[in-house]
């Protein structure tokens, strides 16, 4: 076919997909070709991205789109188990995919974590990543980086990996949905290219998360299973009530020294965070270590390695093999940005945090193109506040964005205090 019947036949299978009907696996490859190489207008993707979206994909054309995004792309290769890990998202100031990568790592697997930067939240793990080390690789490189050191944490987007769901996201931003079957084809592709064998799910739920009930949760991890089956993925899903974000920062330089704070077990350490990252580490630690035949257990293990400092030393190694300062620690990420403190009305107890409101205004602050935006948050819900106390520091590069971003909690508070 030349390059005008394509076109042609790729705008039938659209119109198609509009109607309901669905699309064989040569219809479904032109289409994530032509959306790879650029040769499809936004208008013409948006409309797919929209047709999905109404009609969702039936368990067979799950298979072809991912199937397809992976073949239109490049791919890693690795040998033997290659452990991953992914979040369906929505919760801002939660990175706990920085510590149980060098956890996992550092009880005997690969992890080569390919991770995205933000897309409508304030910080995605590559932003933070990018404050200690670069996140820009070759696929030549990331793998040398994984069989020297076991694994790394990399930007996906100059790797070629499914490009055409790097689109297909572009052109969904603006309207900041994505269908749940889309989410699923994005993130199976993905893991897919990357050689990933056993994958740990983090499914948030909660008023404020992508998912707003335990049910389609479910729903959602059952889709994931029965996909990895199909390409011998081992799945396994951490479905968590989730109100608040796990860490106290938000915002790319914040989150980091969150993350640095729990690998190096200060005193001051966010809790949240810590057991959420255990959590997930042990789960796919355990996975791993079933076809390992190993009998350990996934929470000592994990445990044991956070806490004697192996996964800080395993971390190290992986920010020095990305080009950052091995010795870079907590108290050396320095804030610098103009801040203020936002001040107790009454006193009170927190009850509630909105996460719409707090990925609003840290967004409203600079972040993510900003490391040094965001917000720290000084209470939790269950905390007391009495009037006056400093509840938030807001933080950015411009004096601006800190006015905007104070009068705007006026109107969008993060916390309900009662």
């Amino acid at each position: 076919m030349n390059k005008s019947d394509i076109k042609v036949a790729v705008i039938k299978s659209i119109q198609k997909k509009l109607l309901g009907k669905k699309l064989t696996y040569h219809e479904v490859y032109q289409l994530m070709d032509e959306i790879a190489h650029n040769r499809l207008s936004d208008i013409l993707t948006t409309y797919f991205v929209a047709s999905s979206f109404k009609e969702g994909f039936t368990e067979e054309e799950l298979y072809h789109f991912t199937k397809a995004m992976v073949a239109t792309g490049k791919r890693l290769h690795f040998k033997g188990i290659v452990a991953d890990k992914h979040s369906i998202g929505g919760l801002p100031g939660t990175r706990a995919t920085m510590i149980v990568v060098p956890i996992v790592i550092a009880a005997g697997f690969q992890m080569p974590k390919i991770s995205s930067r933000a897309i409508t939240s304030p910080a995605g793990t590559a932003d933070v990543m990018e404050v200690l080390a670069k996140v820009e690789f070759s696929p030549s490189d990331l793998e040398d980086m994984v069989h020297t050191v076991g694994g790394c944490i990399c930007w996906n987007g100059h790797l070629g990996i499914a490009p055409a769901d790097d689109i297909i996201i572009r052109v969904e931003e603006p309207l900041s949905f994505e269908s749940f079957d889309k989410i699923v084809v994005s993130i199976m592709s993905k893991h897919v290219a990357v050689g990933s064998t056993h994958l740990v799910l983090d499914l948030p739920v909660g008023k404020t998360m992508k998912i707003r009930h335990e049910e389609d949760a479910k729903k959602i991890l059952v889709k994931f299973q029965s996909l990895g089956k199909r390409f011998g993925i081992k799945v396994v899903g951490n479905i968590t009530h989730t109100k608040e974000p796990a860490g106290n920062g938000v915002g790319p330089a914040l989150e980091a020294r969150d993350v640095l704070k729990v690998l190096e077990q200060t005193t001051d350490r966010p809790m949240q965070l810590e057991q959420r990252s255990l959590q997930l580490a042990s789960q796919l630690l355990d996975l791993c270590y079933k076809d390992a035949r190993d009998k350990k257990d996934g929470m000592v293990e994990a445990k044991r390695i956070l806490k004697d400092g192996t996964a800080l030393k395993k971390f190290k190694q992986i920010v020095r093999a990305q080009g950052g300062d091995e010795n870079i620690t907590s108290k050396a990420v320095n804030i610098h940005a103009n801040s203020h403190h936002v001040k107790a009305l009454y006193k009170g107890v927190v009850t509630r945090v909105n996460n719409y409101n707090l990925s609003s205004v840290a967004k409203l602050l600079g972040a993510p193109r900003d490391r040094h935006a965001g917000i720290y948050m000084h209470k939790k819900i269950g905390d007391t506040v009495e009037k006056n106390e400093n509840c938030l520091t807001l933080y950015s590069s411009k004096t601006y964005n800190v006015k905007e971003a104070n009068e705007t909690l006026k109107m969008f508070p993060i916390y309900i205090i009662e």
